[in-house]
């Protein structure tokens, strides 16, 4: 029997026309901190922050438009989004459009009892923030919460 292999890292790369906005964005605005950058010389550039813990959340279609329709009221995101957690999503809401990033929805109150936004950030990436409601215990006690292999 074969090992999986073991990740030890997600990375999501993210090619920005404006380099220097969607560092300033990323970096200064966001907070996220850099651990390393490169430079070959004339516009190759690349820096690479630390944006603590990650997950990947695999959605089915069916899914994805339900996010869709509780975060943005039916606006078709994109296939592909990025969500930070954040103590206060009003709060980090307002700093990014401040900062640059596009409101393609305001903070709402979804029935996973967490309060997400929607925005097109620097890099043309769009992303979500959540600040969680309730613990993770008070999640997995009430009806229609549970893992694939909990399921019958």
């Amino acid at each position: 029997m074969t090992s999986s292999p073991r990740i030890t890292q997600l990375r999501l790369v993210v090619e920005a026309q404006d380099y220097d906005r969607a560092v300033a964005f990323y970096r200064d605005l966001l907070g996220l901190t850099e651990i390393a950058a490169f430079a070959e010389g004339g516009d190759d550039r690349v820096a690479i922050l630390d944006v603590g813990r990650a997950t990947l959340e695999i959605a089915s279609p069916a899914h994805k438009r339900v996010i869709d329709e509780v975060e943005t009221d039916g606006l078709v995101g994109a296939p592909l989004r990025v969500a930070f957690e954040v103590d206060d999503a009003a709060a980090a809401t307002d700093a990014a459009t401040a900062g640059g990033a596009e409101l393609l929805a305001p903070p709402v109150r979804t029935p996973w009892q967490s309060l997400n936004s929607r925005l097109r950030a620097p890099g043309s990436l769009e992303i979500t923030f959540f600040q969680e409601l309730e613990s993770p215990a008070e999640r997995a006690a009430r009806p229609g919460f549970a893992s694939d292999d909990e399921r019958p």
